[in-house]
């Protein structure tokens, strides 16, 4: 007799060998590329990357895409790259409709109780705001219900913040930024920087904002569209508020009562945020702040935690 190897022993340990090599690799892989990091100078960056690689391969074994699904959700992404200009920001209007962007927001907004809440940026902070003096119009087209915006800003236990810094923006009553109609609106329209007064006021007049669509001519759109999502925002205003020694804040006063509240396509309303625009019947006020009466008078606070 020969001592040749039974067959089928060998053939079990081939088979064997063929199921397990995949999983050996695949998980081999990862740890490959993690262990590549080692040389990061800056730790958090190695942080970073090494779960971004753990998170993104565990994706894919998940998911098990094919290649033609890889390429495409390549081509997705390269086209969002090209979408993006100097006055919009396709990825960051991604990242909202993913509800990232308000997810990132939250977490490292971890706020004093009382502090006015964050939410996002949004896509169209692309431009510097016009320095404007307190009381001015932000509405330049006028097409808009007139209404004004009033309140102090204000750090922790109500004390005011004399000299504040508010960067405004909103779309004009149809919808639109500034720089999504240039040759329709002026530039800056919209828009305003104010700084507070000694006692922590602002005040500014602007029409009243209405619900609008993000964007979907690019490849956002396209996302939406396949997942039936609609597009639309509740109507708001965004706010940047900062003042020295205080943490700025990034957030939005939402008209309270407009459409898409309960299914803002970006995920960034809190209740917070939403605020009363109240009809005003007062006509002495009405000639303080420079408007026809009855006008909308949206007022609120900002509260601004330490640094």
């Amino acid at each position: 007799m020969t001592d040749e190897p039974n067959r089928s022993t060998t053939a079990d340990a081939t088979a064997d060998a063929t199921v397990e090599a995949p999983t050996d690799f695949t998980h081999g892989i990862t740890d490959a590329v993690v262990d590549s990091l080692r040389g990061t100078a800056d730790p958090r960056l190695r942080e970073l990357l090494g779960a971004l690689t753990r998170h993104l391969h565990d994706f894919v074994r998940e998911t098990e895409p094919t290649m033609a699904e890889w390429e495409r959700a390549i081509g997705f992404l390269t086209a969002t790259g090209q979408r993006c200009t100097d006055t919009r920001q396709e990825f960051i209007l991604l990242s909202d409709v993913l509800g990232v962007s308000m997810l990132v927001e939250t977490l490292g907004g971890h706020r004093d109780p009382g502090a006015t809440e964050s939410t996002v940026l949004g896509p169209f902070h692309l431009t510097r705001s016009p320095i404007r003096a307190l009381g001015a119009n932000i509405d330049l087209v006028g097409r808009g219900e007139p209404c004004v915006v009033s309140g102090r800003v204000l750090g922790k236990g109500g004390t005011p913040l004399p000299g504040a810094v508010l960067d405004v923006w909103q779309a004009d009553s149809e919808g639109y930024y500034d720089v999504q109609q240039p040759d329709v609106q002026p530039a800056g329209n919209g828009r305003g920087l104010f700084t507070a007064d000694a006692d922590g006021r602002f005040w500014f007049r602007t029409c009243v904002p209405s619900p609008y669509p993000i964007p979907t001519d690019g490849p956002v759109g396209e996302l939406l569209r396949a997942t039936a999502r609609h597009p639309y925002r509740p109507a708001h205003i965004h706010f940047i508020a900062s003042a020295e020694g205080h943490a700025p804040v990034t957030t939005h006063i939402f008209v309270a009562g407009s459409d898409y509240l309960d299914s803002d396509a970006v995920f960034a309303v809190k209740k917070s945020l939403v605020q009363d625009f109240t009809e005003t019947d007062d006509p002495s006020l009405a000639r303080e702040f420079g408007l026809p009466n009855p006008f909308r008078h949206a007022r609120f606070d900002l509260v601004l935690e330490p640094e």
